[in-house]
């Protein structure tokens, strides 16, 4: 599988949706926003950055079919925190070499 980093990066989706979670990012404070997406856990970045990908994946399928359970709110807000945990990921990286 390839680097949690570069999966994160090799998303595509559609243009408005990473530009908001951009425009999020700025505001992210892991302890308030991962905790309610992660039920109360705190995990260390490798382990939410996993977690993400697969809720946020669920997300994309539940968009690309119409579903009428969708919701962008999440969707922005899963995305938000997959950027945001993505770089402390690569920061953590980058410390340890």
């Amino acid at each position: 599988m390839q680097d949690l980093s570069t999966h994160v990066e090799s998303l595509r989706r559609p243009s408005l949706l990473i530009r908001a979670a951009r425009a999020g990012l700025a505001d992210y404070n892991r302890n308030r926003d991962l905790r309610r997406l992660m039920q109360d856990r705190l995990p260390t970045p490798e382990v939410a950055v996993r977690h993400l990908l697969d809720a946020e994946a669920r997300a994309e399928q539940r968009r690309q079919a119409g579903d009428a359970g969708y919701s962008l709110t999440r969707h922005v807000t899963l995305m938000i925190a997959l950027l945001g945990e993505s770089r402390l990921l690569e920061r953590a990286r980058s410390g340890a070499r």
